[in-house]
């Protein structure tokens, strides 16, 4: 059975930024959300085995399947390729995602993060006719791959498995030319083989969805009632092939407005496809560092600051307005290398002896202890 694109639901709800109270998923909250969103007649849910700590499958089970006809929603989950170690892993991982889920088969199946550094392994663990037989088996409805490789890696991928079904990319209008994620490639090749796909980042983690004000200002111009994230959507929705487009939605106000602009959903028009060009075009002419992340400056740094990291969550400031997740980025690159914070800096200068692109790097370390470390 293939897929039809035009019968499936444009939003697709994200299960792995779901709302935590203590540490802990919010289930209530979780309800109310998946009540709003198949009350709006959607129904596709995207989870995967190591989201929320492997609580996310858990939290689908108990907010929708418990509480829906089976026949009345579709489930998409992932087979991480990181914690296998044998051929018999697949089928202890699947079998332990059907109990989570608490169902007996999967509407959509996916090799979870295809890419150049573990394209082998799924290769030699055979997951690709695997996924075969567990579709003969009634146990997979439909087989893709999510995708975070390079473009020449997706031609090979496809070439070899012409099996699969569709494919699932991170695409929106701030990488659609971002030479590391190369987005606009990727759904060219797509697009081109006719291959349904499914969208993830459309909204760029969040970022997308509050911009410098100079930036809003232009989306306001035109369209005064609509928030910031809608344009984001609706750049990937207006793209012929794309089957569901996803968002992780944390909260009932998110959830609210992504309905208000999938329930009437009004393609770009030409005047709105410009507008977004240009801000694309001011985004990526903002000057940032330019840190290349070679780490030359890392191996002799004496307080261990994992300093291209420090940088990254600088430029995301820098392009977005949003100061909570550089900061929650920088938090967690500082404890999860215990590596030193901005403000460790002694202003040694071994950095800057070896930086290849001739960074002010002790300057660019004191901005980085104001805005990050304050």
């Amino acid at each position: 059975m293939s897929i039809n694109v035009k019968e499936m639901p444009k939003l697709g709800f994200g299960l792995m930024r779901l709302p935590e109270t203590d540490g802990k998923i919010d289930l209530e909250e979780v309800c109310r959300m998946a009540d709003l969103y198949m009350d709006a007649g959607l129904t596709y849910f995207d989870t995967a085995y190591p989201y929320h700590g492997g609580r996310s499958e858990v939290a689908l089970r108990e907010a929708v399947v418990k509480r829906y006809p089976r026949d009345s929603f579709t489930i998409a989950t992932k087979l991480p390729i990181w914690i296998l170690n044998n051929k018999e892993d697949r089928d202890k991982i699947f079998n332990e995602q059907l109990e989570r889920t608490g169902s007996d088969y999967f509407d959509f199946y996916l090799l979870h993060s295809v890419e150049d550094g573990n394209i082998e392994k799924y290769e030699s663990l055979d997951c690709f006719n695997w996924g075969l037989e567990k579709k003969k088996e009634g146990k997979i409805r439909h087989f893709g791959f999510s995708f975070h490789g390079t473009p020449e890696l997706l031609v090979r991928v496809l070439d070899a498995h012409p099996e699969i079904e569709f494919v699932q990319i991170q695409l929106n209008y701030a990488d659609w030319e971002n030479p590391v994620v190369r987005s606009g490639q990727l759904y060219q090749i797509l697009h081109e083989r006719n291959i349904p796909m499914i969208i993830m980042e459309p909204a760029k983690g969040g970022n997308l969805a509050s911009l410098k004000p100079e930036l809003e200002e232009k989306f306001k111009a035109l369209r005064p009632d609509a928030s910031i994230a809608s344009w984001a959507f609706r750049f990937v929705g207006s793209l012929p092939g794309v089957m569901t487009i996803l968002s992780g939605m944390t909260h009932e106000d998110q959830m609210k407005d992504n309905i208000s602009t999938f329930t009437h959903f009004e393609p770009l028009s030409q005047e709105e496809k410009e507008t977004v060009e240009e801000v694309r075009r001011i985004m990526t002419d903002i000057p940032l560092i330019g840190c290349t992340s070679c780490r030359y400056c890392c191996d002799g740094c004496p307080m261990k600051i994992s300093i291209p990291d420090v940088f990254r969550a600088l430029n995301t400031m820098t392009l977005y307005n949003d100061v909570f997740r550089p900061k929650a980025y920088y938090n967690g690159i500082v404890s999860s290398t215990s590596g030193g914070r901005a403000s460790d800096c002694i202003a040694c200068g071994q950095c800057e002896s070896v930086c290849p692109q001739h960074l002010p790097v002790i300057e660019l370390m004191q901005e980085a202890a104001k805005k990050l470390d304050a």
